[in-house]
């Protein structure tokens, strides 16, 4: 399962649409409720920084993985921005993926090229399976 958040923009909407996988959405103004996620789960992020980094991952996104009942299922994380960035590009999934000690499993630009969304839909099966055999 996917959990994402998008906002008013709609590029992470945007390459959500494009994949084969369920997907939860994120409400913009509001954590997720801990009942809506009961497996584990792969983030897709988008950064939101300012010039220094700061502010990288949305607030929604912080309130919903301080939810101990939601993070437990948390197996990956994807992250998404604009490389006009530089070393903040997709910042908000290295946050993530560091504080949350998760794999950070892809990176793409906006709302991803077909390319990304091929490489992601393929490796989100892929990694869902294996770590099926291995969850407990």
């Amino acid at each position: 399962m996917i959990l994402y958040y998008s906002s008013a923009s709609g590029n992470t909407q945007r390459f959500i649409d494009k994949l084969t996988h369920p997907a939860i959405r994120i409400p913009i103004d509001a954590p997720l409720e801990a009942q809506q996620v009961n497996q584990p789960f792969i983030l897709i992020c988008p950064t939101y920084a300012d010039g220094d980094g700061q502010g990288a991952v949305p607030k929604a996104v912080i309130e919903t993985l301080n939810q101990a009942q939601i993070r437990r299922y948390l197996v990956g994380v994807i992250g998404s921005g604009n490389r006009n960035f530089g070393q903040h590009f997709a910042r908000a999934g290295q946050i993530i993926a560091a504080k949350c000690q998760v794999p950070l499993l892809y990176r793409f630009e906006l709302s991803g090229t077909a390319q990304d969304q091929q490489r992601v839909d393929h490796g989100i099966s892929a990694f869902l399976q294996q770590y099926g055999h291995h969850h407990e």
